[in-house]
């Protein structure tokens, strides 16, 4: 990702697509830890798309970058878990 597509993106699309590359970059720490990661250079990509968005974020003055993440996680685990709750009742 560059940083030019990165700068055209809204705040609230910034915070999503963070949230996506952390947890993209968790799974590709698992892969690399298990040796089942084919592209090593995969890491590093995700890692540093990961801080141009902080970089944007930072610039933009956003703050409480870590909490406003941290309740978007916790809006995401509720979520899957009314969900998953809602096919056990089917």
């Amino acid at each position: 990702m560059k940083i030019a597509e990165i700068r055209e993106q809204k705040t609230e699309e910034l915070h999503s697509e963070l949230d996506r590359l952390r947890r993209h970059a968790f799974e590709l720490r698992s892969q690399a830890v298990t040796e089942k990661l084919q592209d090593s250079s995969q890491l590093s990509k995700a890692r540093k798309d990961v801080a141009r968005i902080l970089t944007v974020l930072n610039e933009r003055g956003e703050e409480g970058i870590e909490q406003k993440q941290m309740h978007l996680e916790a809006m995401a685990s509720e979520s899957a878990r009314k969900n998953k709750g809602k096919k056990k009742k089917s």
